[in-house]
């Protein structure tokens, strides 16, 4: 029996290590000061300006960016109603919400990305909706694996309809939430990326990783900015921020070039940003908080 002991005692060390490899703490946080901004029961609200490219044209609209902390399911990759038990992740979750009228007729969009704030570990959910007055899609992504992510398709056009598939590499929209996380924790470079699912969603093109290039620079004293390069699609995403924490986002910028030629340009210029709980805020009387935000 004695002879068991060592491949038991091995047996639990290989255990042990496939457990925690998606779980290893992330390193270099002040969490104290971290957690002194992001753990206050508030969300971080910012207005922008918004130029959209769309159908050829650069179109007026709004964006806003809410960023909140939340206890996330491991299991069922949704926000849990009662936290308790190892099934928490705690996670920064992004909703990032686009709104711009194409002539008489209106775009109302969503990205959503839930990146955990403590463990270095892929987000394990983004989804994005697409509403307008032709009709509607829905995308889901989830992170299960080594493998990456699989996906899942609806929409409103015949030729896309229901699908569903996988995609491995790092998702463009995560580079939203580990901005806000840990700038230092963006893989800078060469790498592997997958347009952000809005993207994917406007042009209508398929939901694939390419060679892309980031890199991290310095443009003032006290600000940054992400610069994303893709190789084959003529895609350049651009994001200015903080330098200091907590990084806020100043604006950004999407260009795309064109089939027949030329660059079309996404702009986003900061208006507000304002910290609270806006989810207790929805009575009639609250609706001067949108004034103070800069919201139509």
């Amino acid at each position: 029996m004695h002879k068991l002991l060592p491949f038991f005692f091995l047996l639990t060390i290989g255990l042990s290590l496939v457990a925690c490899k998606s779980d290893i703490a992330r390193e270099g946080i002040d969490f104290t000061t971290w957690g002194g901004y992001w753990f206050k029961g508030e969300a971080e609200i910012t207005s922008f300006t918004l130029e959209q490219a769309r159908y050829g044209e650069v179109h007026p609209g709004e964006a806003v960016l809410i960023y909140v902390t939340e206890d996330f399911s491991k299991k069922k990759q949704v926000k849990l109603d009662d936290p308790r038990g190892k099934d928490v992740l705690n996670v920064l979750k992004l909703n990032s919400i686009r709104e711009f009228e194409t002539g008489v007729y209106k775009y109302n969009t969503m990205v959503s990305i839930f990146t955990p704030t403590k463990v270095q570990r892929a987000s394990p959910k983004i989804t994005a909706s697409v509403q307008e007055w032709c009709g509607q899609s829905f995308t889901q992504l989830n992170h299960n694996s080594d493998d990456g992510y699989s996906w899942r398709m609806y929409s409103y056009f015949e030729s896309e309809g229901d699908q569903s598939g996988s995609v491995n590499g790092l998702a463009e929209d995560e580079l939203w939430t580990l901005l806000r996380i840990q700038p230092e924790a963006i893989p800078t470079g060469s790498v592997k990326l997958f347009p952000s699912v809005l993207e994917n969603r406007l042009r209508h093109v398929p939901i694939e990783a390419h060679e892309a290039f980031i890199r991290i620079q310095d443009i003032s004293e006290s600000r940054r900015q992400l610069e994303v390069t893709y190789g084959d699609t003529g895609r350049t995403l651009k994001i200015d921020f903080l330098s200091a924490f907590p990084h806020e986002i100043l604006g950004w910028e999407e260009s795309q070039s064109e089939k027949g030629g030329g660059i079309i340009r996404t702009k986003a210029t900061r208006k507000a940003i304002k910290k609270q709980a806006y989810w207790k805020n929805n009575r009639l009387e609250d609706s001067f908080l949108r004034q103070e935000l800069k919201l139509r």
